[in-house]
């Protein structure tokens, strides 16, 4: 019986995040992944857009520095806050790359889920990362950012990763 509330909550899901992409249409995934390829950049450039992104989180919400501690929240230039962020940005980077493969960015997004369940995320930190995230991209891509791809596939990302 458990095996088949799991399969049903499973299938549920998958239909919740199907109808949710129907908002991040193909065009706008291609969009989202070009930008984002343009805005995030190599090496160091991930670096810096990942200092650029938690600083703008912070400014929003400076509360919020406590529950980054335990990785050196109080200075996002630490080598321990830097690599933290590398590994958020490494998740959405996964996310965004595979946005135009359904399966798999839904198998993604459930794994990410999974990491995000015990955490306690609240609900308003996620509208804090967009537009954190959205003023990061405006800095990088000026006025290229397509805002309303870019928020219909942040939507996408995050409804398959809220718990």
């Amino acid at each position: 019986q458990t095996v088949i509330m799991k399969s049903l909550m499973l299938v549920v899901f998958v239909c919740c995040v199907v109808a949710v992409m129907a908002d991040c249409n193909a065009l706008q995934r291609l969009k989202v992944k070009q930008q984002w390829a343009r805005a995030f950049g190599n090496g160091n450039e991930r670096v810096d857009f990942g200092i650029a992104l938690w600083r703008a989180v912070f400014n929003q919400e400076p509360s919020y520095r406590e529950y980054f501690a335990a990785v050196g929240g109080d200075d996002e230039q630490s080598p321990a806050f830097i690599g933290h962020a590398q590994r958020v940005l490494g998740g959405l980077n996964m996310a965004v790359s595979l946005l135009d493969q359904p399966d798999t960015v839904n198998a993604a997004l459930a794994h990410l889920k999974s990491q995000h369940t015990d955490r306690g995320v609240p609900a308003p930190a996620w509208d804090i990362l967009r537009n954190a995230l959205f003023a990061t991209l405006g800095s990088e891509l000026g006025r290229c950012l397509d805002k309303e791809a870019w928020g219909a596939c942040y939507e996408f990302i995050v409804d398959g990763i809220k718990s």
